[in-house]
């Protein structure tokens, strides 16, 4: 009898989550019940960490005592800044941030304690670190000083400021909240898989967390946003945007920001960013983007029926707010530590092991014969 095969677990559903989910009903992606494009709306980023981490949106005070913590944690210590001086220049800004992450792991004094008041102590370390050596590597790599962070700027500011040396215009640092609150969360995705299935072994939270940058760092996960970029680069004016998506299609090449696992008829992300992605190119004058954007879309959907997904949007959104392509994932990364821990302190609550099965197709049982006889 032959073993029906869900390659890519396809449709296969592997454990419970109270993080997010797809609603159908509102055709939206919600975090802990609520539209991600609402909290767009009415919330910034440090909000949306804090409702995907506790469950709940913050009181005041609640979310002024977390920022607190944040900001007190954003310092590095004198060892991950000089492993930060000494990464080779044209490392990848992932694998910068995997290894400052393994670097904090072997720092933190409470590693090797799961218990959920350590992970949500550790969570809090990681995600106000991450950013702050991501900026550093950014300055280093261009032969720039470091930049401290300050605690009297948000999130979204400070990490302008540490790359930058200047905070832009209020209408950039939304677009980047924004882009920050669409990424956080997406469900049982390859990297947060990545990361519960790491943390049912029992492993440690940086662990955890390595594993799951290390999967948002392939070009059909998180990297997309880069690929998006690489595309409209080769694609360099509106007038060339007809003819290169024609033929892209006419030579069945996969065409990155297009298509999603889940979403079948449009990422519900994609309005919210497309339109703070036109916010963007306003302020900065320049439109060109928009207008391969355009273009793209209306033959992908045509020739194709595929709709495009958030990274789509955000890729060309950040090379326009002045991040280097290869910051684009990243990015996301900072983002999506929420989303992670979320999923790691919801694994050690209800914890087995994922250990699944596999359908053997290799040779049938051979004898061993000695080495001078074969």
């Amino acid at each position: 009898m032959t073993e029906d095969i869900k390659k890519g677990l396809l449709g296969i559903v592997v454990d419970e989550t109270e993080v997010s989910k797809v609603m159908p009903e509102i055709n939206s992606l919600t975090y802990r019940g609520y539209a991600a494009q609402d909290l767009c709306a009415k919330c910034k980023f440090e909000e949306v960490a804090y409702l995907i981490l506790n469950g709940e949106l913050p009181s005041e005070k609640q979310l002024k005592n977390f920022e607190k913590v944040e900001r007190k944690e954003r310092n590095l210590s004198k060892i991950l800044l000089e492993s930060i001086k000494n990464f080779p220049k044209k490392s990848h800004p992932m694998d910068v941030a995997r290894t400052a992450v393994s670097i904090m792991g072997l720092e933190d004094k409470e590693t090797k304690d799961n218990s959920p008041e350590a992970n949500l102590r550790k969570v809090m370390r990681i995600f106000a670190k991450t950013p702050v050596a991501l900026a550093a590597f950014y300055r280093i790599r261009k032969g720039k000083k470091i930049i401290k962070p300050k605690s009297n700027l948000s999130f979204s500011e400070n990490f302008f400021y540490m790359c930058f040396g200047k905070v832009p215009e209020k209408e950039i640092v939304k677009a980047f909240d924004v882009s920050l609150i669409l990424y956080a969360e997406h469900s049982f995705n390859v990297s947060t898989f990545t990361a519960r299935t790491i943390t049912s072994s029992l492993s440690d939270i940086h662990g955890a967390i390595t594993g799951a940058i290390a999967s948002l760092k392939g070009p059909l996960h998180g990297g997309a946003n880069e690929e998006v970029m690489h595309m409209m680069n080769k694609i360099k004016k509106p007038e060339n945007a007809l003819n290169w998506i024609n033929n892209a299609l006419d030579q069945k090449a996969v065409v990155m920001g297009f298509g999603h696992r889940v979403y079948k008829s449009g990422d519900s992300r994609v309005p919210t960013m497309r339109e703070y992605f036109s916010k963007v190119a306003k302020v900065k004058k320049d439109k060109k983007f928009e207008k391969i954007y355009d273009i793209v879309e209306k033959v992908m959907i045509e020739r194709k029926n595929i709709h495009p997904n958030v990274d789509y949007p955000t890729g060309p959104t950040y090379h326009l707010m002045g991040f280097d392509t290869d910051f684009f994932t990243p990015i996301f990364v900072i983002s999506r530590i929420t989303g992670w821990s979320a999923h790691i302190l919801e694994q050690h609550a209800a914890n087995k092991l994922i250990r699944p099965l596999a359908s053997y197709i290799g040779s049938s049982y051979r004898k061993v014969v000695p080495i001078n006889q074969r």
